[in-house]
């Protein structure tokens, strides 16, 4: 392959224990989508071997959980210095496992890193309450760790999203069992061995590959306290209700379909580079790309802006590729169907081949007009470079369309009036909102999370909000004072 020999693929093992364990079950060819080239393969693990993992990080999570929150955020002060340490082979193995460019691997560690930091921010954050409730009678709330914590994580960005939970969860001092996807298993090795290069003890990380055995035998398993999801709307929707049938925590995180509405009034060239950032950013592989634009009124000099921008993105060059030849062919699919059914592309980028990587995965930005909110590709996540762009006559007009789709991840608007931003961002039925923003990630301590079929459960899966999904309030009522005057409480 025409990768730097100096860089390393790691092996794919399970991690239970602190160990990385040989399998001797089946596997899964791993293959990059940058050149569709074998770089490694997965284990298939059975249900047996999840129970190992369990019972590994049950029997570390008393030790784990009595440390003090103070100690344990030190291990993430380490770990955040070996992940700048690390950052370009951190990023490389993002690259090569997902396609994505360079440039968007180190983003994404970069956004890894920055979850960590609010990690260490936790031990100000979760002090403990406490009131004098009445004469003689204290009140307090501790936040104490759920427990086993199951994460089950998409492709679309192997290192980030693990790194959402993991920071969080464990310096609140839960376990944690960990399933990646099985595309791209590459950067939970690597997040293993800092983890335990950072001092992590034994059995508190632990790694489980497989496909869809270990989901669900991590919705039933009676040693798993909750339940963590990022994926489709549709497997979304299962884990969250088998997890929640077998009693556990659950917050499951699913698909998007984000609406950028854009008035006559908007900037020209931001409004252009931001939209095109947002489609073709990490090939439009991600729950926050601009899947859908709604012009209003006259638009005309912003869409040649938009088109002019698109021809600036060259897969291979500054367009990573979409993760397999399946997800190839529905992405050009969409981009068919729209077009035979009236839509008029304008910019197209089917059929694409890099030189030198032939046979890796990958598809022009492509830029469709005149799509009407009744085709498909209006109304499903397409997930890559496609920008589907509708057209109406007033900003109300723009804002149905945007309320009338399931999902309410993110939504953006584009205009130059304050009152204007503020109407529309009022309306949308989204969880994050951006104005002249393309891609409206919050970042830390602000949480990451949508709406309505965007997310099933309660809170957010970063940032304050997190607190309260990987703890649980623990109340105490005391009386010491026996003099103090007789009351209710008493």
């Amino acid at each position: 392959m025409a990768y730097d020999v100096k860089k390393t693929i790691p092996e794919v093992k399970n991690y239970i224990g602190g160990k990385f364990v040989p399998h001797h079950g089946d596997f899964l060819d791993v293959l990059s989508p940058v050149d569709g080239e074998k770089i490694s393969k997965v284990p298939l693990s059975s249900a047996e071997q999840l129970d190992q993992a369990v019972i590994s990080a049950r029997a570390a999570l008393a030790a784990w959980s009595a440390t003090t929150i103070k100690d344990r955020v030190q291990i993430f002060f380490k770990y955040k210095s070996l992940m700048e340490r690390d950052m370009d082979d951190l990023a490389y193995l993002v690259h090569v496992e997902n396609g994505k460019t360079i440039d968007e691997a180190v983003a994404e560690v970069k956004k890894g890193i920055e979850v960590a930091e609010f990690a260490c921010s936790l031990p100000q954050l979760v002090g403990g309450e406490v009131l004098e409730v009445s004469r003689g009678v204290e009140c307090r709330i501790d936040k104490h760790p759920v427990g086993v914590v199951a994460c089950i994580v998409p492709f679309n960005f192997p290192f980030m999203v693990p790194n959402w939970t993991i920071p969080n969860a464990l310096a609140l001092g839960n376990v944690m069992v960990m399933k990646p996807s099985e595309v791209v298993p590459l950067s939970c090795i690597k997040i293993a061995e800092l983890l335990k290069e950072a001092g992590l003890p034994d059995g508190v990380f632990n790694i489980v590959n497989g496909d869809r055995v270990i989901v669900e035998g991590m919705c039933d398993h009676p040693g798993i306290d909750a339940v963590t999801f990022v994926g489709s709307t549709k497997v979304a929707k299962i884990v969250y209700q088998r997890a929640t049938h077998n009693l556990k925590r659950a917050l499951c995180l699913g698909g998007a379909k984000n609406h950028l509405i854009v008035l006559p009034d908007a900037n020209p060239d931001m409004t252009a580079n931001n939209i095109i950032a947002s489609m073709a950013g990490c090939a439009g592989q991600r729950c926050m790309a601009a899947s859908a634009m709604v012009g209003v009124g006259k638009i005309d000099t912003i869409m040649e802006k938009i088109v002019e921008e698109a021809k600036k993105v060259v897969p291979g060059e500054n367009l990573g590729a979409v993760i397999s030849a399946q997800a190839k062919a529905r992405i050009e699919g969409y981009i068919t169907e729209a077009e035979k059914g009236g839509a008029r592309v304008l910019l197209d980028g089917r059929n694409f081949k890099v030189k030198g990587k032939e046979n890796g995965y990958y598809v022009g930005p492509t830029v469709i007009d005149n799509v009407t909110p009744d085709m498909k590709i209006a109304q499903e996540e397409v997930f890559g470079p496609v920008l589907a762009i509708m057209r109406t006559n007033t900003v109300d007009e723009a804002i149905a369309i945007e309320n009338k789709n399931p999902y309410g991840n993110a939504a953006a608007v584009f205009t130059q009036s304050g009152g204007m931003a503020r109407y529309v961002a009022d309306r949308a039925s989204a969880g994050m909102i951006g104005v002249n923003i393309g891609v409206p990630v919050p970042r830390e301590p602000f949480s990451f999370g949508g709406w309505n079929d965007s997310k099933f459960g309660a809170g957010d899966i970063t940032g304050k909000s997190s607190i309260e999904f990987f703890t649980k309030p623990k109340k105490t009522t005391v009386k010491w004072n026996a003099e103090a005057k007789q009351n209710w409480m008493s």
